[in-house]
């Protein structure tokens, strides 16, 4: 008889520059980070991915920020036109992403929110696309942080191991 048991992988950094991001006020402006690579690279059953975000001075009250997921569907397209690179982006319609949370923020300066960890194949109906990566959009009213260290986006792998 053979038993499977989840090996969890080392958390490992995704790339994203959430430093100073801008506030959006209607949520459609933000950052994406660079996609990672399922098919050639990760090889695992699952990804959780969770982090940090710290608000910047005087945010506004009763705000948000949002974590999103966008894809691949070919290896080369992505949903809400990203692009699969750590940069700034006005999604066409972040629908077509896949919503991992809402954090609903204070007007406390300086607050560090953590979120997740979220299954990356839950948000996608049981399987990890090809490739898939973070968005990140806020409405505080004010950029986040300007320390990159108060902020993160983490994920770490789920394979399994046979026993």
């Amino acid at each position: 008889m053979t038993t499977a048991t989840p090996l969890y992988g080392t958390p490992t950094a995704m790339t994203i520059t959430l430093a100073s991001l801008a506030t959006a006020a209607s949520l459609d402006v933000g950052r994406e980070s660079t996609a990672l690579d399922q098919k050639d690279t990760l090889d695992a059953i699952d990804v959780l991915v969770g982090g940090k975000v710290t608000t910047g001075t005087s945010p506004t009250a009763a705000r948000q920020i949002e974590i999103w997921c966008y894809a691949s569907y070919d290896d080369t397209e992505f949903s809400g036109t990203a692009t699969g690179s750590d940069a700034g982006l006005t999604p066409i319609e972040k629908t077509l992403m896949r919503l991992l949370t809402i954090i609903p923020t204070g007007n406390t300066s300086d607050r560090t929110y953590k979120w997740g960890p979220f299954s990356i194949a839950q948000a996608f109906g049981g399987v990890i696309p090809v490739q898939f990566g973070i968005f990140v959009t806020h409405n505080t009213g004010v950029n986040l942080n300007s320390t990159g260290s108060n902020h993160e986006v983490v994920y770490t792998t789920v394979k399994f191991e046979s026993a």
